[in-house]
C-alpha cells in the first residue's frame, strides 16, 4: 500500500514514515501544504495521513481541496489540538479520520487498516485464499499448502496487492504505483525481479502461481 505522509517537523516525518514501512508500506513524505497537493495531483495513493499544522497552506485546506478536485483518497489526520470544535473541523474539511498526538503508533497502523478497509473499494478481507495460498492480512504472514513463507517487506506488499486483485491482469505500472514509492525508477526492471523472487518462495510442482501475461503484466489465478 503506498501512503502520503504530510508532516512538516522532520523528527515526526522520520519516525512515522518509519514505522510505516516496517509495517511493509511504500511511503511519500511532503513537508507542506503545497507539496502534498502536487504529490497527490500526480500519484494515486491508497491513504494519506495529513498534519493539520503546516507552513503555508495548512492540513484542512489540503484536505478541502482534494475533495474539491473529487479525490476520495482516504485522510488521516493529526493535530495536537484534542478539542471537540477541532475534531469536528478536521471531519466537515472532508477528512475520514482523526488521530491526536501523541499517539501509540500501533492505532495509527489500525487506522490506516480500516480506513483502506473502506469507501473506495469493496471491504477488504483480513485473509486471502487463492489456490494453495494463504496470506494473514492482520499480521502480514503468509503460507502455502499449510507452510509458511518468510517474505521481505516489498515481497510481502506486491504478494498482497496481487492477491488481492487475483484473477486481474496487473500492469507493471499499476503495481508500481501502490507498491513502491516515488523514488521508483520506471526504466528499472524491479518489478519483474520481485516476482521472480516471490516465484522461487511459492512455486511447486503444480506450477507457477503468479503468471506473466506478455506485454500486459502479472496474474495470481
Amino acid at each position: 500500500m503506498r501512503i502520503l505522509l504530510v508532516e512538516d517537523e522532520p523528527s515526526a516525518a522520520r519516525f512515522i514514515a518509519k514505522g510505516l514501512r516496517e509495517a511493509k508500506h511504500a511511503v511519500d513524505i511532503a513537508s507542506d501544504g503545497e507539496a502534498a497537493a502536487e504529490q497527490c495531483h500526480h500519484s494515486d495513493y491508497d491513504a494519506v495521513i495529513l498534519d493539520v499544522m503546516l507552513p503555508g497552506k495548512d492540513g484542512l485546506t489540503v484536505c478541502r481541496e482534494l475533495r474539491a478536485a473529487g479525490s476520495d483518497v482516504p485522510v488521516l489526520m493529526l493535530t495536537a489540538r484534542d478539542a471537540v470544535e477541532a475534531r469536528v473541523e478536521g471531519l466537515d474539511a472532508g477528512a475520514d479520520d482523526y488521530l491526536i498526538k501523541p499517539f501509540d503508533f500501533r492505532e495509527l497502523l489500525a487506522r490506516v487498516r480500516a480506513l483502506t478497509r473502506r469507501d473506495r473499494r469493496p471491504l477488504s478481507p483480513e485473509r486471502i485464499e487463492v489456490r494453495h495460498l494463504a496470506i494473514d492480512v492482520a499480521g502480514q504472514r503468509v503460507w502455502t499448502h499449510g507452510r509458511e513463507v518468510v517474505l521481505t517487506s516489498r515481497e510481502y506488499a506486491l504478494l498482497e496487492y496481487l492477491a488481492r486483485r487475483a484473477g486481474e491482469v496487473v500492469g507493471r505500472a499499476d503495481i508500481a504505483e501502490h507498491v513502491w514509492d516515488e523514488h521508483y525508477d520506471a526504466f528499472s526492471n524491479v518489478v519483474d525481479v520481485y516476482v521472480q523472487r516471490l516465484r522461487r518462495k511459492l512455486d511447486d510442482r503444480e506450477g507457477s502461481l503468479i503468471r506473466t501475461r506478455r506485454g500486459q503484466g502479472y496474474q495470481i489465478i
